[in-house]
């Protein structure tokens, strides 16, 4: 007791912490939060006063870089807006209907062919090919799940705190399964990397995860995922994605940019503020440094 009590007060963030963040998450202040959270993934202290790493950055950008915009730009229908205003509707995936709650969803209203997911979280996807074969009832399931599902809560990414959870129905895209997901990260209006990644479909095969520098220069280190067994090659538009991302990443101390290269043509997928919640090893170790260095934060906002 006498021990706990001393770890206590040398660390309280981690000895209260601790029990806090798996008992009563919801009671934490997002500051306090994020540093317990961070105690327990990485074992050493989060730096907030002098951040230096990618992941430390992250974490001080949801903290003290609050625009309200960026909200829009996380929500999946909201962003569609958003980047059309910027950079031409020709870029955007068509959204067929938005459902505000999973019994709204009419299939006959639809295509034959289509795609659902969710506006203000990761991974709730599903993918119909054939409309007659399509199990509505589990996909109502599935989504009315999603929709309670708190994503700001995990990791703390402020933007989603205030995203206003509903189902959207797009454009089935041909090959869009098969095809590679580009993501660039963005530092103030300029691409410093990307990643691609390969075999999201692959459901006998890990993900994964090849980085490149700005001018496809393949970086020899992993994040996450492991790399491909074969390099990925440049994308034909690959010009074009990288600065369709940099008009969009203008005045952003950072964010990813996702985008689709379908049989020619470019489609935006998403916008990211905080890679992995910026809770993700770089391996090896320096290149956590190298991204960070990559981030100029503002004084003026902490």
């Amino acid at each position: 007791m006498f021990r706990k009590l001393k770890r206590y007060i040398r660390d309280p963030y981690h000895e209260i912490g601790y029990d806090m963040l798996w008992r009563h998450p919801n009671w934490m202040s997002d500051k306090w939060y994020l540093k317990s959270l961070w105690k327990r993934t990485f074992g050493y202290e989060l730096d907030l006063k002098h951040p230096k790493t990618y992941n430390e950055k992250l974490q001080w950008l949801k903290l003290y870089d609050r625009k309200p915009e960026y909200t829009l730009m996380v929500d999946k229908c909201q962003a569609k807006h958003w980047v059309a205003d910027r950079i031409g509707g020709q870029y955007i995936i068509p959204t067929l209907a938005v459902y505000n709650s999973v019994d709204e969803i009419d299939l006959d209203k639809l295509p034959d062919r289509f795609v659902l997911k969710c506006n203000h979280d990761s991974g709730s996807v599903l993918i119909c090919k054939d409309k007659s074969t399509f199990d509505l009832q589990a996909a109502r399931e599935k989504f009315d799940a999603a929709l309670k599902n708190d994503y700001y809560l995990k990791w703390r990414e402020w933007p989603y705190k205030n995203v206003k959870p509903c189902v959207m129905a797009e454009m089935f895209l041909e090959d869009l399964e098969g095809v590679n997901d580009y993501k660039f990260f963005c530092f103030n209006g300029k691409v410093r990397a990307l990643f691609v990644a390969t075999e999201r479909q692959n459901e006998e095969k890990e993900t994964r995860f090849d980085f490149f520098d700005e001018n496809y220069n393949h970086l020899d280190f992993t994040n996450g995922h492991p790399n491909a067994e074969v390099v990925p090659e440049k994308p034909r538009h690959f010009a074009l994605m990288k600065s369709l991302s940099e008009t969009l990443s203008k005045e952003i101390p950072h964010v990813r940019v996702d985008f689709y290269d379908v049989k020619g043509q470019v489609y935006f997928g998403e916008m990211t503020f905080y890679h992995w919640g910026g809770f993700m090893p770089f391996q090896p170790k320096k290149w956590d440094d190298v991204f960070g260095g990559w981030i100029a934060l503002s004084t003026d906002l902490s």
